[in-house]
C-alpha cells in the first residue's frame, strides 16, 4: 500500500509541475500576443495552443486536486447520514469515479492512437496534436490511480495517534 501511495504522490507532484510549467507558458503566450497586437500582428496558432495547453494543465491538475479534496461536492444531504454511511456512500463513489477515469483514459488514449496513425494536425500551426491527446488521458489516468489509492486505503485499519 505505501508503495502505491508514494508512485501516485510522485506522478501527482510530477503532474502538478508540469501542469504549473504549461501553465506559466500559456500566461506568457498571451502577453506576448497581447503586446505583438499592439505593434504589429498576433501571434499566430495563440488561440489553437491555448486550447491544447489549457486541456493539459486541467487534466495534469485532476489527481492532485483529489488529494487535496478540490473538486466541487455538494454534501448537504450526506453530512446528515450517519458516519459508517458516509465511509460506505465514498467507498461506493471512489470506485465509480476510479473506474470511469479508467475508461475515460482508455478512450482518449484510443482517440490519440487513432490521430496518431491518420496524422492528424492542428488547422494553423499543422502541429501533431496526438501527444497532447495522450497527456490528458494520462492525467485521467493519474486520477485513476489516486481514487483508487484512496479506495484500498479506505480498507486499512485508521493509524491512531497516540498523545
Amino acid at each position: 500500500m505505501k508503495v502505491l501511495e508514494k508512485i501516485s504522490d510522485i506522478l501527482n507532484k510530477m503532474l502538478t509541475f508540469m501542469g504549473g510549467v504549461i501553465l506559466v507558458i500559456m500566461v506568457v503566450l498571451t502577453c506576448a500576443n497581447i503586446v505583438s497586437r499592439l505593434f504589429w500582428v498576433p501571434i499566430i496558432g495563440t488561440f489553437e495552443m491555448m486550447g491544447y495547453f489549457g486541456a493539459m494543465v486541467t487534466a495534469f491538475a485532476l489527481g492532485y486536486t483529489q488529494v487535496k479534496r478540490g473538486h466541487i461536492a455538494v454534501d448537504v444531504l450526506v453530512n446528515t447520514f450517519p458516519r459508517r454511511v458516509k465511509k460506505i456512500l465514498t467507498l461506493v463513489n471512489n470506485f465509480i469515479c476510479c473506474l470511469l477515469f479508467l475508461v475515460v483514459a482508455w478512450q482518449i488514449a484510443v482517440k490519440a492512437t487513432t490521430l496518431m496513425k491518420t496524422g492528424e494536425v492542428t488547422e494553423t500551426l499543422q502541429v501533431i496534436y496526438y501527444p497532447f491527446t495522450y497527456a490528458v488521458a494520462f492525467g485521467c489516468l493519474i486520477l485513476a490511480l489516486t481514487l483508487l489509492t484512496e479506495l484500498i486505503r479506505s480498507f486499512m485499519p485508521e493509524e491512531r495517534s497516540t498523545g
